[in-house]
């Protein structure tokens, strides 16, 4: 059960405007891509199938969608919201690190443009029960692979103390990381942090009151850290970030949407250090007002744009 702390921060948090996943930056991302006649286009995070849809009402005569997700789950739910263009996506249920052999599997060498969005779905928050959202009372799993094995609760009851202090710092940025390693020991010494909103109410009885902000949930980096490692975000994101543009044809379009800071710098630096590509962004571009206004959510987004030159 949530305490009363916990609770009333989950009662003033900002709720989701829709059950429906909104796809973030549209305009954007298809400006960015430049959507041709009988191009080629990867959407490598596909989730709902919102920017794959997108493509297609931009240009109705391209020529192929390759759709990647790891989640088998979330890909069911975008062959339903695609299906008007079910015989011109090719649905793979795969991670984005192995575009690559996915590409080399179904005969084509480079695109003309790959879109990532990092997020996570409104499928992942609202209707997985995997524990992604501290205001859900799910089982502590945060996998969006469910065919691998370590789950959150795996981490949250087994890590020593100063390595868990240590991954909710690197990968959440959170200040009171020490702190709430300490709250979560002393709390699974008792019995086992099994649910979302066990890790939740642990973690705001860890920072102390007067520092818990109003304007995002205490347990946020904390949740954002935990599914990080166990997905190894981070980790896949880097090696993408190697090995995508050699995916593109001159002249191809890379976007990716990132939503904190640790994801936005490795976007950034890895684009600068590639001789392969031209950086179109020098600064992210992000979500006009009235978007935010109408989904919260992508309040925090950030769109950076490459281009693969002619080497």
């Amino acid at each position: 059960m949530i305490c009363t702390a916990a609770a009333s921060f989950l009662r003033s948090a900002p709720e989701p405007r829709g059950a429906i996943h909104i796809p973030i930056m549209v305009s954007e991302v298809m400006d960015g891509l430049l959507i041709r006649s009988g191009g080629t286009y990867v959407d490598a995070t596909l989730g709902m199938g919102g920017h794959t849809e997108a493509i297609f009402l931009r240009c109705p005569d391209v020529k192929m969608v390759i759709g990647l997700d790891c989640d088998a789950e979330v890909l069911e739910q975008a062959r339903s919201r695609l299906n008007p263009f079910a015989d011109r996506v090719h649905f793979v249920c795969s991670n984005f690190i192995y575009l690559s052999d996915v590409l080399s599997s179904e005969g084509i060498g480079q695109v003309d443009g790959i879109v990532m969005d990092l997020g996570l779905s409104s499928f992942h928050l609202e209707a997985s029960g995997r524990g992604f959202s501290f205001s859900r009372q799910e089982p502590l799993d945060m996998r969006m692979d469910t065919s691998s094995t370590l789950t959150a609760a795996d981490l949250i009851n087994r890590l020593p103390t100063d390595r868990l202090a240590e991954l909710i710092w690197e990968y959440g940025e959170e200040r009171w990381a020490k702190r709430i390693a300490r709250h979560i020991y002393e709390r699974r010494k008792r019995a086992p942090i099994l649910t979302s909103t066990d890790l939740a109410e642990v973690t705001v009885h860890a920072i102390p009151r007067r520092y818990r902000s109003r304007r995002i949930h205490p347990a946020t980096r904390t949740f954002q850290a935990i599914r990080i490692a166990v997905n190894r975000e981070l980790d896949n994101l880097k090696e993408a970030l190697w090995s995508l543009p050699a995916c593109l044809r001159p002249g191809g379009r890379l976007c990716i949407i990132s939503f904190h800071s640790l994801e936005d710098r490795m976007v950034k630096r890895a684009f600068k250090a590639d001789g392969r590509l031209e950086v179109l962004t020098k600064k992210p571009r992000t979500p006009v007002p009235d978007e935010i206004e109408s989904n919260f959510r992508a309040r925090s987004a950030r769109l950076r744009i490459a281009q693969r030159i002619d080497l």
